[in-house]
């Protein structure tokens, strides 16, 4: 490899907002060169090193100036995404780009990343769509995007949002209240994330009339909902049984996105999931969608993308060790009827 010198000049913003305060985004990007030495002074960049990692510096860096330049400001998570082998379809001009729907305060919602944009297009083109992935990856709040943009766009006449309410368990009786106050802690993610979305008085007029319904699973039994979006939040909790329930309420008209995290079931002990369960059973059906979501989708802190795979990582560990503890066991019952 040949080692050199390098500048490159910024043009066309500002490079203290690119860096970001106090440098922060500068110096997250220099963590993930570690053989190059950069300095910046002013709207110019020095860097020392080989030829074909100032190349890759040179490449990922003009992404994070496309990006800035497209949605006006850059996060140490953006950063983290860029990185990818695949970053640069972040920045392609799919449907999956184009605004939801707007916000309160004009705020602009858009699918933000690669999968967020894949499951857009499911959604799309499919009426009923699996969205599976880690928290943070934003399957639920594009969900409810979808929702609100069929409902706004009246292709849909009203929103059902529904979650299993498995945490409250045998408990829920001693909490305060009637059962609607009651059940909605565990309903609180839909109601964020319809806020962000509908004006306060709007969002409330929309749940009295029943224009909006969030209600726990077990209130879906024996329905027909037609004529719906449908949102099936946390289905990692729901047993086989509870999702065939779900499933065949599906009316002529519906959509469906059903969304979970395979890592986070908190049913009992050596309960099957409902969700597990369906992703088998369903998956040589062409006509129903399934987008996996993964870490580099993660739009939370960036703490969060760390968390999620050091989790991964110690998860992935014990797998390894149940599995080698079992193949002694079989090796050693083998040899025992060897001996006989």
């Amino acid at each position: 490899m040949n080692t050199g010198t390098r500048n490159l000049e910024i043009t066309g913003v500002n490079p203290a907002e690119l860096f970001g305060i106090n440098d922060a985004n500068f110096r997250h990007i220099k963590t993930f060169f570690p053989k190059l030495k950069i300095t910046a002074r002013g709207n110019v960049i020095t860097l020392v090193g080989d030829d074909e990692v100032m190349d890759e510096f040179e490449r990922k860096f003009d992404l994070m100036v496309q990006h800035y330049h497209k949605f006006n400001h850059l996060t140490e998570n953006n950063i983290d995404n860029l990185m990818l082998v695949d970053g640069s379809k972040m920045l392609s001009n799919d449907d999956g780009s184009e605004t939801l729907v707007h916000g309160n305060g004009g705020a602009k919602i858009k699918a933000r990343t690669v999968n967020q944009k894949k499951l857009v297009q499911a959604v799309d083109k499919h009426d009923m769509v699996f969205a599976v992935g880690p928290a943070g990856t934003g399957k639920t709040y594009t969900a409810v995007a979808l929702a609100v943009r069929a409902l706004k766009a009246k292709e849909v006449k009203r929103i059902v949002l529904t979650r299993p309410a498995v945490e409250a368990g045998e408990n829920l009786g001693f909490l305060p209240g009637d059962l609607k106050e009651k059940l909605d802690p565990y309903l609180m993610p839909l109601y964020d994330a319809l806020r962000d979305m509908i004006p306060a008085e709007k969002l409330a007029d929309m749940l009295e009339f029943g224009v909006i319904e969030i209600a726990p699973l077990a209130f879906m039994r024996g329905r027909t909902l037609d004529k719906a979006f449908v949102i099936l939040d946390e289905a990692q909790n729901t047993t086989p049984m509870q999702m065939k329930m779900f499933l065949t309420r599906m009316g002529m008209t519906a959509k469906f996105v059903i969304t979970g995290d395979m890592s986070q079931v908190d049913l009992p002990h050596k309960q099957k999931s409902g969700l597990a369960y369906v992703l088998d059973v369903l998956k040589d059906i062409d006509e129903i969608g399934i987008v996996r979501l993964g870490q580099s989708d993660v739009i939370r802190h960036s703490l969060v993308k760390k968390i999620v795979q050091a989790f991964d990582e110690v998860e992935a560990e014990e797998k390894k060790k149940e599995a080698a503890i079992a193949e002694e066991k079989r090796k050693f019952y083998k040899d025992k009827r060897d001996e006989k």
